[in-house]
């Protein structure tokens, strides 16, 4: 009789990997792998229920490629498989060498009815094979039924999700063709608008280019007029007495009635004047597209700063009594914003109005605050200022003039993480101020605010 070694390594040859149960009507395919018929044909029609093209098939096992008309009956397998069961039905005890009849329900194991009377079966339900086993394989059936639903379900969700990923391809190609659309037009319609300012603008310099020449031509002619005047004159000059006294009054009389005319004042200030930034993109509408809503932390203002009740002003005023806190600014009159960002592009304003010095940007959140340093991007500054002294600066370093055209009474930061960019917008104009160089920002970066004397600051809501 065959050892059980021998009998679990015949019974693991015999299962299917599929439903791994022992194969049913079994069939080999071109690589030498075998299936039930029901479980690789079931196989093959859940690949075509995805792909309906699909002609060839990769074995479950090896994934070795075989066709539908390569499933051929396994005979010998089928035999081997009917012998086994036999066996199974004919199994002995190995403790006792009885016929194994009955079935323990406590243990869940195959005994004998000597099994049955030892102390380890004592107390124990057990009942004959062939009573058991019905009410389990109807259960193993009901498994087998829940675990088919789970595989249509899984197979649904595959083909569900495959969808999808297919959809979104789509959708992203459509958005990229209709991008693309757009910046063509835009600059077809730039081009064409190139065309028209730069015709303009050769008209303009043609018109002024004529008048500009009558005046040459014309100071030309009187530039001949003076030297023959003046040869006249020289040559009376050099004569005997009796030729210069000749006609002398009419020489002098014509020499005296020329006149040199100013010609024509002629403006040579370019009229034609395109400002693409102003006329074609409209800035604020951008920037606040990313707007958010600023408010001022008490527990970081220093100790000459006082806020509003609703934490968007912060004048400069005495001492005011404040508990000290490591999150403090101790040194310079400083306050940060409430809010930190760590990615993404984000957008406010400040109301700086008619004040002679501030400073105002973001800084990373863990920047010292107990002593007076240079509020640059290498401490973890990116910051503009106004000051008595130098006016507008940017604070790099060394700091970095800003010659502007009008006075900002409200001025836009607008920050994108990823991108490592801090700009600053005069909103009264909706011009660009200034952009520091391109940064890496790896820590948290929070609004930043120096207040000076006389100065207040002012942070409006999003929808102001």
């Amino acid at each position: 009789m065959a050892s059980s070694t021998t009998t679990k390594k015949m019974r693991e040859e015999a299962t299917c990997s599929i439903c791994l149960n022992l194969m049913v009507e079994p069939v080999s395919i071109s690589c030498g792998h075998s299936y039930c018929h029901s479980c690789i044909v079931g196989f093959i029609k859940n690949l075509h229920r995805m792909e309906p093209w699909l002609e060839t098939f990769s074995c479950p096992q090896c994934r070795a490629p075989f066709q539908m008309a390569s499933l051929r009956p396994n005979k010998q397998l089928g035999s081997l498989i009917e012998a086994m069961k036999e066996m199974d039905h004919e199994m002995p005890c190995e403790e006792h060498g009885e016929k194994l009849h009955l079935f323990c329900e406590d243990e869940g194991q195959l005994i004998c009815w000597r099994c049955e009377r030892t102390p380890q079966h004592k107390g124990h339900t057990t009942g004959l094979i062939e009573d058991v086993c019905q009410g389990y394989k109807e259960k193993l059936q009901e498994a087998v039924t829940k675990l088919r639903e789970l595989e249509d379900e899984c197979m649904n969700l595959k083909v569900f999700t495959t969808k999808q990923i297919t959809e979104w391809k789509e959708k992203i190609n459509i958005q990229r063709q209709k991008i693309q659309s757009e910046f063509k037009n835009l600059q077809s319609f730039l081009r064409e608008e190139e065309k028209a300012y730069l015709w303009m603008l050769e008209k303009e310099k043609e018109q002024t280019l004529r008048r500009l020449r009558d005046n040459e031509a014309n100071l030309e002619q009187k530039s001949h007029e003076l030297e023959s005047h003046i040869l006249e004159l020289e040559a009376k000059c050099q004569g005997s007495a009796q030729k210069l006294l000749q006609d002398v009054k009419d020489t002098l009389s014509r020499s005296w009635a020329v006149k040199l005319e100013t010609p024509e004042a002629i403006s040579t200030e370019v009229h034609t004047v395109c400002n693409v930034s102003e006329l074609y993109f409209d800035v604020k509408k951008m920037l606040r597209s990313y707007q958010v809503s600023v408010t001022l932390d008490p527990d970081t203002a220093h100790h000459e700063l006082i806020l509003s009740e609703d934490r968007r002003q912060v004048t400069r005023g005495g001492p005011q009594e404040k508990p000290d806190t490591s999150r403090r600014f101790s040194a310079l009159p400083c306050i940060l914003g409430c809010e930190g960002f760590t990615s993404g592009r984000h957008y406010f304003e400040v109301d700086v109005g008619e004040g002679t010095g501030w400073d105002l940007g973001v800084c990373e959140e863990n920047v010292q605050r107990d002593i007076c340093m240079m509020q640059i991007s290498q401490s973890g500054f990116w910051a503009i200022r106004l000051c008595k002294k130098k006016g507008y600066v940017a604070l790099t370093s060394p700091s970095t003039s800003l010659h502007l055209k009008e006075r900002p009474l409200v001025v836009g930061v607008f920050l994108d993480y990823e991108a490592g960019v801090v700009s600053f917008y005069n909103m009264t104009t909706g011009s660009h101020i200034f952009t520091f160089p391109k940064a890496s920002f790896s820590d948290t970066l929070r609004p930043y605010f120096q207040v000076y004397q006389y100065s207040p600051l002012f942070l409006p809501p999003p929808n102001e």
